[in-house]
């Protein structure tokens, strides 16, 4: 939801009250339906045109130029209406990352292979986060833990390297 105060005009749904509706990329989602239909045109117009000479060169240009008009219209809408202004809220994907199982991947490599599978086990059964089981079992300390779970070092490409 925009996180921005409702303005005049801009009350949100009939039937849910603060509810703003996502008028803006339905907008840009029509643009897009109609560049397809224009693309569909040029081609159709191109392939019928004969040799050098293209009788059908008016609904090519006419369809080329409306399609980056309205495209050009519909981007600079999108970000004056919907994007700018938008931040990420960093505490919300951590909040969902930390108690994840599948953060004990990262781990393998510090803890080993059987740790981390008694870890995951352990936290599945107990629904506790593996962060708190890998400082409650002493097998990192604090300090270690944060540098291997770092959301930068996590999604970042790593080289595979040989067994």
């Amino acid at each position: 939801m925009d996180p921005r105060p409702l303005r005049p005009g801009r009350h949100g749904s009939s039937i849910m009250p603060g509810k703003v509706n996502p008028v803006i990329p339905e907008v840009v989602n029509q643009v897009a339906f109609e560049v397809i239909g224009n693309d569909v045109t040029i081609t159709f117009a191109a392939e019928a045109g004969q040799r050098q000479l293209n009788a059908f060169e008016p609904v090519i240009a006419a369809s080329l130029f409306r399609s980056l008009t309205h495209l050009e219209a519909a981007c600079r809408t999108l970000d004056a209406r919907c994007v700018r202004g938008i931040t990420a809220n960093r505490d919300r994907p951590r909040a969902s990352v930390e108690p994840s199982i599948g953060i004990v991947t990262a781990l393998n490599p510090h803890i080993g292979h059987r740790n981390a599978t008694a870890v995951a086990m352990e936290a599945h059964a107990a629904g506790r986060g593996v962060s708190e089981l890998v400082l409650e079992k002493g097998l990192m300390v604090h300090a270690q833990l944060d540098a291997v779970l770092q959301p930068e070092r996590l999604t970042r490409p790593q080289a595979l390297h040989a067994l």
